[in-house]
């Protein structure tokens, strides 16, 4: 089910030139389609009035998940910056959602960051393929999700022990 990498360059250059609203939309669009090619249930809530973008079904477990999106470095900085905050200029919290997706579009590229992570930031700094990056860890780390179904079952199954 993949892309040529000719037909991503061409999608890519294209999502540069959109405004913000409608390059959140296209980055919501290419959540949707990667997180149901890897097995996840995607529910997007009816109206705009929500903390998070989706509901993801994972086995048993639904999560809430919160997409954004990047379209360049700053010209004076080696990193990709992704704003974790919401409405309000304030950062995410676990009362608002399980997961933060962020997809850099120059890298078609995604991080998937629990809300532990993000929750007392307002923004983060990316820098894919880096040995020195300390969010590397969440590149790609779809399987955080399915993890996070098994975890609580492994604890409770060794607390009869």
């Amino acid at each position: 089910m993949g892309f040529t990498n000719e037909a991503i360059e061409y999608e890519l250059q294209h999502a540069a030139k959109l405004n913000n609203r409608n390059r959140g939309y296209l980055a919501e669009m290419a959540f949707m389609r990667k997180a149901s090619a890897m097995g996840f249930g995607v529910s997007k809530p009816w109206a705009d009035c929500e903390c998070y973008d989706f509901v993801l079904r994972a086995g048993s477990a639904f999560w809430r998940v919160q997409v954004k999106s990047v379209r360049a470095k700053s010209v004076r900085r080696p990193h990709y910056r992704v704003t974790t905050v919401g409405r309000l200029q304030r950062p995410y919290t676990a009362d608002q959602i399980d997961f933060l997706a962020a997809y850099i579009f120059p890298e078609d590229t995604w991080y998937i960051f629990p809300v532990s992570v993000v929750e007392n930031r307002a923004a983060l700094y990316l820098r894919p393929k880096s040995k020195r990056s300390h969010f590397e860890q969440y590149r790609e780390e779809w399987k955080l999700m399915e993890r996070a179904v098994t975890e609580p079952a492994a604890v409770s199954a060794t607390a009869g022990s």
